[in-house]
């Protein structure tokens, strides 16, 4: 039987390791993250699948520390696997596994390598993204590869919905190149990183909106960092302003001489830096959730101004 030790976590963890259990790889060992209260969890859990199917799991702060390599060495595995793991392994557990270190990363790789490659593809206006299975070397997602599979992004998927699709994308791949990989028969590209970049990760504070960009950046920008994520935000009439879900409006002129905000006829409407207009979907002001009627009533129809620091 076939034996890896796994590391993983979040929805693509789940489902690549439920591949590699549907196709009888033994799993002494599965390192995982501990939840942090910081972060909304809106995923499922690896642990829990693995508590399900007797697999022992750890959560090492340091997955490279001495006494993390000796026990993973201990165990002779054929592979390692990492899912979505979300600490860098360095070459002396990459050299363990006596048949290759094989990580899935969500993009199609060699394009947006690092970090955060969903949000990264929505806020660069991508079209498509998906899922890739490649060689682990010490240097991130560089190595040779060997499936992949694409999703498309439509125009108003948010990060969450696009995450979904790369999650089945990574299920898919896996699920289909797994047979071949542990016959020892998977082929192996070399990734050209010339045809890619490498991205790091964001924070909560890159979610501020700067409205003198085109309508396409901010409505790209409010879809990549939407709920679950943090959110774009930005400040109206001295209120701190959350813009959740955006759509790309083609029909209406602007009225403002600068990026304004207005709501009429029960919908909600910014003016963006290149005279074209988003309609504003879901928004919060002040804390509060708000639709077109309640921001009429209490703060009138005419168009605001954002703050000119945005």
């Amino acid at each position: 039987m076939t034996r890896a030790v796994v590391f993983a976590y979040h929805n693509v963890g789940v489902r690549c390791l439920s591949v590699l259990l549907a196709h009888g790889v033994d799993i002494p060992l599965l390192l995982t993250h501990t939840d942090s209260p910081a972060e909304t969890i809106w995923f499922e859990s690896v642990a829990e699948l693995a508590a399900r199917h007797d697999i022992p799991v750890i959560t090492p702060d340091d997955a490279n520390a001495p006494e993390i390599v000796e026990r993973i060495r201990a165990l002779q595995p054929d592979f390692l696997f990492s899912f979505y793991y979300r600490f860098m392994l360095k070459s002396e557990i990459l050299g363990i596994p006596q048949r290759g270190a094989y990580n899935m990363h969500g993009s199609l790789l060699p394009k947006y390598r690092g970090r955060v490659p969903v949000n990264w593809a929505i806020i660069r206006g991508e079209n498509e993204t998906g899922a890739s299975l490649h060689a682990m070397t010490e240097k991130p997602d560089a190595g040779a590869l060997v499936e992949q599979q694409a999703v498309p992004i439509l125009p108003d998927d948010t990060a969450a919905e696009v995450f979904h699709k790369v999650t089945c994308a990574a299920e898919i791949a896996l699920n289909r190149c797994l047979p071949s990989l542990l016959a020892g028969m998977a082929k192996h590209a070399p990734l050209d990183l010339s045809l890619g970049s490498y991205f790091g990760g964001r924070r909560a504070e890159d979610g501020k909106i700067r409205w003198l960009e085109p309508a396409q950046a901010i409505h790209n920008l409010v879809r990549a960092v939407a709920p679950p994520y943090p959110g774009a935000y930005t400040s109206l009439a001295g209120m701190p302003m959350r813009i959740l879900r955006t759509q790309m409006e083609t029909a209406r002129r602007v009225r403002s001489t600068a990026p304004a905000f207005y709501c009429e006829a029960g919908r909600c409407y910014a003016e963006c830096g290149d005279g074209k207009v988003l309609r504003i979907l879901e928004f919060e002001l002040d804390g509060r959730s708000m639709n077109a009627k309640q921001f009429n009533q209490r703060y009138g129809h005419e168009a605001r101004l954002f703050d000119n620091d945005f």
